[in-house]
């Protein structure tokens, strides 16, 4: 790859800020694939990174740094980031009013139509919000810009961006990575027309467009062919629209295999398995990972699991469902409500079947990163069932640090079921019996074929890393 300026713009950026107990400020820097990807890129050239600021200390760091250049954050390899200070009811229109409670709702298909959405007067304004948080990265990365550097735009935060960066400086070559679902016509067609359109017609001012699964790039070239009349070829995955050709592309993010292993390494990983495993003793693990978010299906896993106990009573005192639940978005009221629904389940399931000696469900809502890679080396099974998932890493990462090979129910309507479901055992995320069932036939699977199935599970996981994923996309533009 050549040495040309490589520009990245998205919500959330590399590194945090915080007020330590003497007042100083204090960096941390994000963990996550696209991190660890984007700071090896940094290593080819010239990269800077464009993200908001998203709390008080961020602000303050901003407003220190000339220009809100993080120049300082030396553990980022290189990488400089700017940050902005969009005005804040800015910044919550456009982050939770549309990016959060409207574009991922309809991408990942959640809406209770009967009563949702309602686009009023109230939502214009926050839809006009939306474009002015755009307009702001499209400044911000427009005065750092190099000639013909290299962008990339990610996720549905920032959908109007590469249009509104093609109109200024053609010279640029953008590239839109979509981390979500991308929903069918049939469903996209609930937005407003202008809406829908604006969306799509921002994301096609980039030269390349990729999503994570084949199923994902398909729907979103049939809602260009059908709202916007575009020239789509459904074989070569491109777009001709307003006198340019657009390529799609298909892009599944793998595990970071090698940099998980060492961090399962680490002391603190084995402190938390030691005292997982003498909480629940030598019983088998059922295991999942996962915030509390709509699409992830916690309710429903749940109930499958108290469905295998009442079902197969051979199970009680047998089996302990580790459930790491961690809040997610607790500023839209949906998420609040279905964060309360989940303890409440658990809390029935605990009174339903628990005893004196045996704890069938230990649900655990507070974010511990450790905690959950110990939780994955143990796990005999791994439960991932989503209603629908851009790809879900989890399905990637347990097993990639499973100690002993773990048996992975996953859902047909997660990405990551395109590259794992030979391997899997696949259910309906909506069947709870039917989950029930791979839970029981993943728990008595012969100890030989499971530690098969996670092997080849492990080969296709981290068959993208995120380097690899992020420089292929770059490739892509030319």
């Amino acid at each position: 790859m050549d040495k040309a300026q490589i520009l990245v713009a998205s919500n959330r950026g590399p590194v945090s800020y915080s007020v330590d107990d003497a007042g100083a400020l204090t960096h941390r820097r994000g963990g996550g694939g696209l991190v660890s990807g984007l700071s090896a890129a940094a290593e080819h050239g010239d990269t800077l990174w464009v993200c908001a600021a998203l709390s008080d200390a961020d602000r303050t760091a901003a407003a220190q740094a000339p220009e809100g250049r993080i120049d300082r954050t030396t553990d980022l390899g290189g990488l400089r980031v700017t940050m902005i200070d969009v005005p804040q009811d800015v910044f919550d229109n456009a982050y939770t009013g549309i990016a959060n409670s409207t574009l991922w709702f309809v991408q990942h298909m959640l809406y209770e139509t009967p009563s949702k959405p309602v686009f009023d007067a109230a939502f214009q304004r926050r839809w006009e919000d939306y474009r002015a948080y755009n307009a702001a990265f499209a400044e911000a990365l427009l005065t750092g810009s190099a000639d013909n550097a290299r962008v990339a735009v990610q996720d549905y935060h920032l959908a109007l961006l590469p249009r509104m960066l093609r109109g200024r400086r053609p010279d640029l070559r953008i590239a839109h990575f979509s981390h979500t679902p991308w929903a069918p016509p049939e469903y996209f067609r609930m937005l407003p027309t202008g809406v829908r359109r604006e969306v799509l017609e921002g994301m096609l001012g980039a030269d390349h467009l990729g999503f994570l699964s084949a199923r994902w790039a398909d729907a979103f070239l049939r809602c260009c062919a059908e709202f916007l009349r575009a020239e789509v070829d459904m074989v070569r995955r491109t777009v001709e629209y307003g006198g340019r050709i657009i390529g799609v592309g298909v892009h599944p993010l793998g595990a970071d295999a090698e940099g998980l292993r060492q961090r399962v390494a680490e002391p603190d990983v084995a402190e938390r398995a030691a005292a997982l495993r003498e909480r629940v003793g030598d019983r088998r693990l059922i295991v999942r990972v996962d915030r509390t978010e709509l699409s992830k299906n916690i309710v429903r896993g749940l109930e499958s699991y108290r469905e295998l106990l009442r079902t197969r009573p051979e199970w009680h005192g047998r089996v302990t469902h580790l459930a790491f639940a961690y809040p997610s978005r607790t500023d839209v009221p949906e998420y609040r409500e279905y964060t309360e629904e989940v303890r409440r389940l658990a809390k029935e399931i605990g009174d339903e079947f628990g005893t004196a000696d045996w704890t069938p469900l230990i649900l655990e809502v507070q974010d511990d990163f450790p905690r959950s890679l110990a939780a994955f080396t143990m796990a005999d099974v791994l439960l991932v069932n989503p209603v629908r998932d851009g790809m879900n890493l989890v399905a990637k990462e347990g097993p990639t640090v499973s100690r002993d090979g773990c048996a992975l129910v996953l859902s047909t309507e997660a990405g990551a079921a395109d590259e794992l479901s030979d391997d899997a055992l696949m259910v309906n995320p909506y069947d709870v019996t039917e989950t029930a069932e791979a839970l029981h036939t993943a728990l008595t699977m012969p100890e030989a074929e499971r530690s098969a199935r996670c092997a080849r599970l492990v080969e296709r996981a981290s068959a993208l890393p995120p380097e690899r994923w992020f420089t292929d996309q770059l490739r892509a533009l030319g």
